[in-house]
């Protein structure tokens, strides 16, 4: 026997309908959101503050260290290295006694003699052609690769911590030029050291 379906009535003591709840009040996001950016904005504003002025600080510091030259003979320190100026040689116009690789100068050579120092805990690379002669006029001159090949071994040399090499430097500048300085770099984009000449 099948139950005849009864409409359904509500039970005594409940409404006929769910009652209506009234939606929940919208929090207000966007003073958080401004709030939050405006504090990033100043957190990377003064970031940036701090960093660039440190920066400026190096960079003041790398250019005082590469214009004003240490004493003659003094060692100078660039990156992983140590430099001194052991002699330097009066202007010749030629280096080098075979005649395939005798270099002649547009101008004149100056050869300046350097012992070079790892001062690391790591091996680390020397290049001549880093290096930099600085006239009493303030220009810079670079190291004649060419030319050095008649008075080094090698233009480049991987340098153990505490090990020294001894180099000599070309530079091929105008009859006349005065050498005031070297300016020694550690690598290609080190700021360099410069010591005085004489």
């Amino acid at each position: 026997m099948t139950n005849p379906q009864l409409p359904q009535q509500p039970m005594p003591g409940y409404p006929s309908h769910p009652p209506h709840y009234p939606p929940p009040k919208k929090r207000k996001v966007w003073p958080w959101v401004v709030g939050g950016c405006f504090a990033f904005v100043v957190l990377l504003f003064g970031g940036c503050v701090a960093l660039l002025s440190s920066a400026a600080d190096e960079i003041s510091e790398s250019t005082e260290k590469r214009t004003s030259a240490a004493p003659a003979g003094s060692e100078v320190r660039d990156g992983k290295f140590g430099f001194v100026v052991t002699r330097v040689d009066p202007p010749v116009a030629s280096v080098g006694d075979n005649k395939f690789l005798k270099k002649d100068a547009q101008g004149e050579y100056i050869l300046v003699y350097v012992d070079v120092t790892n001062t690391a805990d790591k091996p680390q690379t020397y290049f001549g052609d880093n290096q930099k002669l600085v006239d009493d006029q303030g220009r810079l001159y670079t190291n004649d690769t060419a030319a050095e090949l008649n008075l080094d071994k090698d233009l480049a040399a991987e340098i153990n911590p505490g090990n020294k090499i001894s180099v000599i430097l070309a530079f091929d500048v105008p009859k006349g030029t005065v050498p005031a300085a070297i300016e020694f770099h550690d690598s290609a984009f080190s700021g360099g050291a410069r010591v005085a000449l004489g």
